[in-house]
């Protein structure tokens, strides 16, 4: 049973489905948006979410912290010095999650992760 226990499994072991999270991550705070499927996107907004409030705190610590998740250090630069000061006075949300059409091959629900 799965009672209390938070997050999705993907049927996938621990170690991928994380390098998943910070791969979708990374797209995401790089590029601005990142099309996958409706339960990925759900699930990876925690983690984009996380980078950014931790991009607003702007300490050395934060910025270890979201070196630790991200691999790339352009993009923790990006996130520090341009993505995290134009959410400044918001208290929260800063992704959505917009449906897409299902896709053709396995009619799974797509949608497409971006930042507010």
């Amino acid at each position: 049973m799965r009672h209390r226990k938070s997050g999705r499994r993907f049927d996938m072991p621990t170690d991928q489905r994380r390098a998943m999270f910070r791969n979708i991550t990374t797209a995401v705070l790089e590029h601005g948006s990142v099309m996958t499927t409706e339960a990925r996107a759900k699930e990876s907004r925690r983690f984009v979410e996380r980078m950014i409030t931790l991009g607003k705190r702007g300490t050395l610590h934060a910025r270890r912290q979201a070196l630790a998740f991200v691999d790339d250090p352009d993009v923790v630069r990006v996130l520090f010095d341009e993505i995290a000061p134009e959410y400044a006075d918001r208290p929260g949300g800063y992704t959505r999650v917009v449906k897409l059409v299902q896709r053709k091959g396995d009619a799974s629900r797509m949608a497409r992760l971006e930042l507010v």
